[in-house]
């Protein structure tokens, strides 16, 4: 999870509690480098409402359990789901998310999306690291606004 600038003191359930009425949208690829930065080069696969409260007890995984107006959502666009951008009810960016198959955050029924097709969310599990899970090398071996180089070894 990339978490806004604005939310970055808070915590996991203040986040939760953020999201509530809010909307998850899921894009193609190219997630931008923090949620303070404008999706600008993916494409806007689909979207969920988020119900209130936005989140449930946490399951036995540890994984989360979205609370969404609709189970399941139509998808807009051709794409591969890359990140989504989970927004408060007023339109405040709140945090990005990883979405695929693999070591992600958020898990789709499909791997890929087509307009008309159903979108289904299967788990979804909260890094707080904010690193892509299955290449920490390469994703947490590069600057970040706010965050100074890792030192080399």
């Amino acid at each position: 999870m990339l978490v806004a600038s604005e939310f970055a003191s808070s915590s996991l359930d203040d986040i939760k509690a953020a999201l509530a009425g809010g909307t998850l949208t899921f894009y193609s690829v190219a997630r931008p480098v923090s949620a303070d930065h404008a999706v600008d080069r993916s494409g806007k696969l689909a979207a969920f409402t988020f119900a209130t409260p936005a989140f449930g007890t946490a399951s036995e995984d540890g994984s989360e359990v979205p609370n969404f107006v609709d189970a399941a959502v139509k998808a807009s666009e051709v794409g591969t789901p890359g990140f989504a951008r989970a927004l408060t009810a007023d339109g405040k960016t709140v945090a990005d998310f990883s979405v695929g198959p693999g070591a992600r955050e958020i898990k789709l029924a499909e791997v890929s999306c087509s307009p008309g097709a159903p979108v289904k969310v299967v788990k979804f599990t909260v890094n707080p690291e904010g690193g892509w899970p299955e290449r920490p090398d390469y994703y947490d071996a590069h600057p970040r606004p706010g965050f100074s180089l890792p030192k080399v070894r």
